[in-house]
């Protein structure tokens, strides 16, 4: 794969610096922590975005239309489910009070990596002290993204505490977040995280918060034990993969033989890298744990970023089969078709890679492989259209318009294919130059 990695992770550079880490198993533990708020916030769960973005600071944030972006640093500090929860029941506050400005089309269908560049610009622009409310991105324009106003904060704040009120959670972990976020502050009271810096935070807003603690029916309740689980497993799995391996090593000695620590320690073994031990220790955990789909996926990851190409399609074919639904892994197990260089599997990469593409619309990668793949089938056209997809999507105006037309010139005409390579060339029309 060509995205740097929690196993299974995938990772979308930009010019910004900043990274995002993508890997199906976080993503939709996470998703399995916010689907009670989402619900009743009148949210369909399917249609919500999760996104991780390597920083250690504490922060997260919407764009997009329903995505919500975790800084990593944010789910690390995270001293229990319920306050990561309550830090996504605020930011749904936004969403479902349409804090998030939607004047641009551009920036609803804007790719993962355009977004992150996006708000880096405005964290940079808070940060550097000239008040700017608002940001110019490359293809976007200066209205794309904003910084909330106390009203909204608190407006976001108030249908958090609905929301966790109604499926039955505490607001504490939430409080806590904002204890921690003041306590961070130096003592020129200038706010340090980006969070803080977005979302102006307030004494009347802990206050508020803190009284609603005070008399809620709900701010006893504890989390699910399967929720501490889950928790756990994204922790481990981030420090396996962003922390130097020796410090994995270290924390998961071999005479630690939970399923945690086998798993922290085959990742630790993969980045080193060691095969030799990495093989070993993923294969007990899929002897182990058979139904497991993200082991078999690691494995997978382990084999072809090793070269070992042909290897690499049995695990990642079973991973498809146990997680039918993620549309990560056939994007990763498409890629090792397209690399073997066989004509029929390569027909097949175009096919996962199209069915990937109603969910991972935004990932950069995945319209580049799909091109690739409609390039060595000769399908040129549609070669061109995934080009002008993945340029439209990183809000390049001249090279959407320029795929787009050419797509056009080599697609017959009045098939989907040809109107949809019309509708890109509008939509680029519509970008800023």
């Amino acid at each position: 794969m060509l995205w740097p990695r929690l196993a299974s992770c995938h990772s979308g550079e930009d010019t910004s610096g900043s990274e995002i880490l993508r890997d199906t198993e976080i993503e939709k533990d996470i998703r399995t922590l916010a689907t009670p708020i989402w619900r009743v916030a009148g949210l369909d769960p399917e249609g919500m975005g999760i996104y991780i973005v390597n920083d250690s600071q504490l922060n997260s944030f919407v764009a997009g239309g329903q995505a919500v972006f975790v800084n990593s640093g944010l789910i690390e500090r995270a001293e229990t489910p319920n306050m990561l929860i309550g830090v996504i029941a605020h930011e749904t506050g936004h969403i479902a009070g349409g804090h998030i400005l939607r004047s641009l089309e551009a920036v609803k269908n804007a790719s993962i990596e355009t977004i992150i560049a996006m708000v880096a610009g405005l964290g940079a622009a808070i940060a550097g002290g000239n008040g700017a409310p608002m940001i110019a991105a490359a293809g976007v324009g200066q209205r794309a993204f904003m910084s909330f106003s106390v009203s909204q904060e608190a407006t976001a704040d108030h249908a958090a505490m609905t929301y966790l009120d109604r499926s039955g959670q505490s607001a504490r972990g939430l409080l806590k977040f904002f204890e921690i976020l003041r306590a961070d502050e130096p003592l020129t009271g200038e706010a340090t995280d980006p969070w803080a810096r977005t979302h102006p935070l307030t004494s009347e807003r802990i206050d508020y918060l803190r009284h609603h603690v005070e008399t809620s029916p709900s701010s006893n309740a504890v989390d699910p034990p399967a929720f501490v689980e889950l928790l756990k497993v994204i922790k481990i799995k981030l420090h396996a993969f962003l922390d130097d391996p020796a410090i994995t090593l270290r924390g998961y000695p071999e005479s630690d033989q939970s399923a945690d620590a086998r798993y922290a320690r085959a990742i630790a073994y993969y980045r080193i890298p060691r095969l030799d031990k990495a093989l070993p220790a993923i294969d007990g955990l899929i002897h182990d744990f058979p139904n497991n789909p993200y082991y078999r996926e690691l494995k997978g990851q382990m084999l072809f970023e090793n070269g070992r190409i042909r290897d690499a399609m049995g695990p990642y074919e079973d991973a498809v089969k146990l997680a039918p639904q993620a549309a990560l892994i056939r994007i990763a197990l498409a890629q090792v078709y397209i690399e073997s260089g066989d004509a029929a599997l390569n027909k097949r990469a175009i096919a996962y890679l199209n069915d990937a593409s109603r969910v991972e619309g935004r990932e950069g990668t995945l319209w580049r492989l799909l091109a690739t793949a409609y390039g060595r089938d000769n399908q040129l056209g549609m070669a061109a259209l995934s080009l002008a997809e993945e340029a439209l999507a990183d809000s390049k105006k001249k090279d959407a318009q320029q795929q787009a037309q050419r797509a056009k010139q080599l697609l017959p005409k009045s098939t989907p294919a040809f109107e949809r390579a019309e509708e890109i060339h509008h939509e680029a029309e519509q970008l800023d130059d």
